[in-house]
Parts: C-alpha cells; sequence; structure tokens
C-alpha cells in the first residue's frame, strides 16, 4: 500500500513588533526553563555552590526581563505627538500634531487631552465649528462655564479627532481654539502659568490587528469615527511618549495695585453717575 508524504506546515507570519517581542522574550522564557532542575536529581553537595546557582538563574531571569523590556519599549516609541498654541493673547488655537510608527489602517486617530482650569474651549463655539465640518472634538462633560474665573472653573478632559496629513502618510494634525481664564492677582509677578500636558495619542480600530504589545484598550468617553462598521474599540499606547509640557503665560494683576484699582473704579464710577444725572436733569421732561 503506498502512503503519502506528509508536508510540514509552513510556520504562521509574524509581524515586526511580535517577531522582536517572541526573540526577546521566547528566549527568556526558554532560559528561565532550562534553569530549572530535573526531578530525581540530586541537590549540589555546597550549600555555598546551591546559592551561587540560584543567585546566577536570578540575575540571568532577571537581565532577560530588561532586554524584553527594552526591546519592546524600542519597538513601539515610534509614534510622537507634539502640541503648539498659535495667536497671542487670551484668545489661541491648540494644534496637536501625531506621527505613528505604523500605518493606521482605517482606524479613527486622536488625542485626549486633560485642560486646566486656567483654561478653557467654548462649547457652544466648538458644535458651531461642528456644524461647519471645521473641527471634530468632544468635550467632557461637554458644558462649560465661559464666565468662571480660573480659582472657581474645574479641569476638563478633550476627544480631539486628527485628520490626515496628505504631506504624510503617517502624519494627523487638528486644532482647536482655546481661550484663558482670568486669574487671581498675583505678587511680585504680571505673569500666571498654565501648564498644558502632552496628550494621549487614541486609536479606534474595527478591525482588532494592533500590536498587544504596543496598544492596550482604554476608556473614553468619545464615539469611534473608523471607517469599518461593527463594535470598534479604542485603544492608547503602552508606552507613553516623552511628556513634554506647554506653558501658557496668563497676564495677572499685581496685588499691591488693589487699593489704588478700587479707588481709581470707585472716583470712575462716581464720576459717570454724575454726569448721566446732570444730562438727565438738563434734557429731561419730567411730568408730575
Amino acid at each position: 500500500m503506498a502512503t503519502a508524504a506528509l508536508e510540514p506546515k509552513a510556520p504562521r507570519s509574524e509581524g515586526p513588533l511580535r517577531a522582536v517581542h517572541n526573540n526577546a522574550c521566547g528566549t527568556l522564557r526558554g532560559g528561565a526553563r532550562r534553569g530549572r532542575a530535573p526531578r530525581g536529581q540530586a541537590a549540589p553537595r555546597a550549600a555555598l555552590g546551591a546559592g551561587a546557582m540560584a543567585g546566577g538563574r536570578r540575575v540571568g531571569v532577571g537581565l532577560g526581563a530588561l532586554l524584553c523590556a527594552l526591546h519592546v519599549q524600542a519597538a513601539c516609541q515610534d509614534t510622537t505627538v507634539t502640541q503648539e498654541l498659535l495667536k497671542e493673547g487670551f484668545h489661541r488655537d491648540l494644534l496637536v500634531k501625531v506621527e505613528l510608527g505604523e500605518d493606521a489602517g482605517g482606524c479613527a486617530v486622536a488625542a485626549r487631552t486633560r485642560l486646566p482650569p486656567g483654561i478653557y474651549v467654548d462649547s457652544y463655539e466648538l458644535a458651531m465649528l461642528q456644524q461647519q465640518n471645521l473641527t471634530k472634538a468632544v468635550l467632557i462633560p461637554d458644558v462649560t462655564d465661559v464666565e468662571a474665573p480660573e480659582y472657581l472653573a474645574t479641569a476638563v478632559v478633550l476627544v480631539l479627532y486628527l485628520e490626515a496629513d496628505p504631506r504624510c502618510s503617517r502624519c494627523f494634525r487638528a486644532a482647536v481654539p482655546v481661550h484663558a481664564r482670568y486669574h487671581r492677582p498675583a505678587e511680585g509677578s504680571q505673569q500666571a502659568l498654565v501648564v498644558l500636558e502632552s496628550p494621549e495619542v487614541l486609536l479606534c480600530c474595527c478591525h482588532g490587528q494592533l500590536a498587544a504589545e504596543c496598544w492596550e484598550p482604554a476608556e473614553v468617553g468619545a464615539p469611534c469615527l473608523a471607517e469599518n462598521v461593527g463594535p470598534c474599540q479604542w485603544h492608547s499606547t503602552t508606552h507613553r511618549p516623552a511628556q513634554e509640557e506647554l506653558m501658557l503665560e496668563v497676564p495677572v494683576g499685581l496685588r499691591e495695585h488693589s487699593s489704588l484699582v478700587c479707588a481709581l473704579t470707585l472716583l470712575t464710577t462716581l464720576l459717570c453717575a454724575s454726569l448721566i444725572l446732570a444730562a438727565t436733569c438738563r434734557h429731561g421732561h419730567f411730568s408730575l
């Protein structure tokens, strides 16, 4: 009877990131298994020798874990994010630019940033811009008190959807108007600093092909705008890029000028009230 020869199956292809992770971390797991003594093997004669062997295994495992983490971090740290404040004064534009280390592949790209109490996005202005398709963003919470000063306001979260840059296949950018709030008078300084932390890069994908070593599921209170139809999941980078804070200088009054400002305000108010009263008495018509 003839027998058919069995052809070995070709190994499954791996992505470059997963291959690096498997080579580094697989070596670590194999080394840890080889370091174990099989059952029934006699213990070393000298306790010092056993301690030295155990210490050597621990050092080897620790070094392997460090190399594994460095390999994965080197493969995942290609994503860069920058932010910039355009214009001058109290009313600015916040520009966010992201360059991914890999092709987005139909995923929605967004940047999540925390706006401190000293700066805000006008929810009514944002709604008008979105109706004109000039920007796409979600405020959490969605209502902002635009009249509140800095010391009475609260921080908000802004999820800004990024548009693809036609000059770069892996680059995305978007801008949104932001406004500085009034601050308390300061002592010895005419500037108050508002610190904007580096945004968090988010991907919303429906195909689920992101590398688990670089992206992890994230809870985002914003809808997904990916191209595919179906259940989609937001993901954030496991290895955050270097945090680059952005400083906004807001002009403030000097506390030592409070008495002078109050006196001038009171005198101006009395003068204006006197002029209005005099004009009313001279040109007004009163009937009893």
